[in-house]
């Protein structure tokens, strides 16, 4: 098990596509500046060991050798040790709305930035618990199982988007049944189902299902963001606006929060509703709830006893640098003979 200790290092790999073009550049300004000062059998006469192909050589040594040392400055380290350990916790299963309303811009950034905000923010504040994320529009959809590893939670739930399910609407009722599926420990006695959504619901059952989960043991907590006024749903083309959704009498379409629906569930499950627009308000509240509640003990595998692996790419990458410093851009014996660029032809 592999994991990168300063991630922040690889942003530098940034620089080698701006150096392969410099490159590009200065050899392009060569030749052009070799035609105007003589001709190509002139030059081939006067400097008969030049070889492009060693200086691309040369060049691609370069890179390799900085690309393995930057992947050295990321440190990554390998777990040599696979352990069962036994936590305590409770387990918490996120379920995020991604229908298109959730990119109404009502609050800022949108609705469903402000939600990855406070889900990312209360796990933060999570101790040894157990964390799952559902997606659902019109259908749902399990983004994460449930899972001890925080900083992976954290990291799907950025890519999470409503591009990521088959169909559009707000079915709350799908990612209820799917959160019946996440609680696998039945010795759990403290299950929660936080649900974050702008409430524009049509399923008539989901107020049933909510109770019938409710029932087995699991907490249900909703979260409404976005206001009552509503506002339109963007529509973007490569990050830039190109419009707003219409309906089928071409009028802008206008979503509000609905924070009825959101309230009937949590009221029907022995929960509660929270304003989620304040990102502070529900952050704190269910952090409150999580740490007065009874933990479980559980076991889970993880690896221990990581390694640093960057002395092996700090030592190929200046092998690589090495052989570049050392390695001339003159044609030699067997590279006449190879030819690889049919420069000889041109004489």
């Amino acid at each position: 098990m592999y994991k990168i200790e300063e991630p922040i290092y690889f942003s530098l790999f940034t620089i080698i596509p701006i150096l392969i073009v410099v490159f590009l550049l200065v050899i392009w300004w060569k030749k052009r500046t070799q035609k105007k000062f003589a001709s190509l059998e002139l030059l081939n006469k006067i400097a008969p060991n030049t070889s492009t192909f060693k200086s691309v050589l040369k060049f691609v040594f370069f890179i390799v050798g900085l690309s393995f040392l930057i992947v050295s400055l990321a440190n990554p380290k390998m777990g040599t040790k696979l352990k069962t350990v036994k936590r305590e916790g409770v387990d918490v299963v996120f379920a995020l709305d991604v229908s298109k309303s959730m990119l109404a811009e009502d609050i800022a950034p949108n609705r469903l930035e402000k939600s990855k905000q406070i889900i990312s923010k209360i796990i933060d504040k999570l101790g040894s618990d157990r964390v799952g994320v559902i997606i659902y529009a019109g259908n749902s959809y399990p983004l994460l199982p449930i899972t001890t590893d925080h900083a992976a939670a954290k990291m799907f739930l950025q890519n999470a988007n409503p591009d990521m399910v088959s169909s559009q609407g707000t079915a709350i009722n799908e990612a209820l049944e799917l959160a019946k599926t996440y609680y696998n420990n039945d010795e759990q006695t403290n299950r929660f189902l936080i649900i974050i959504s702008d409430g524009e619901d049509h399923q008539e059952e989901t107020k049933q299902i909510a109770q019938n989960i409710a029932n087995e043991g699991v907490k249900v907590y909703t979260v409404g963001v976005g206001t009552e006024k509503g506002g339109p749903i963007p529509l973007k083309l490569n990050g830039a606006l190109i419009g707003y959704k219409k309906d089928n009498k071409g009028e802008t379409v206008i979503t509000q929060r609905k924070p009825d629906v959101l309230q009937d569930i949590a009221e029907a499950s022995n929960g509660i509703y929270i304003d989620g627009n304040k990102t502070e308000k529900p952050v704190k509240t269910i952090e409150d709830i999580i740490a007065n509640a009874q933990k479980s003990e559980f076991e889970t595998k993880q690896f221990s006893d990581y390694k640093d692996q960057f002395q092996w790419f700090l030592g190929i990458g200046l092998l690589f640098l090495i052989i570049d410093m050392f390695f001339f851009e003159r044609k030699t014996k067997w590279l006449k003979k190879v030819d690889l660029f049919n420069e000889e032809s041109k004489k």
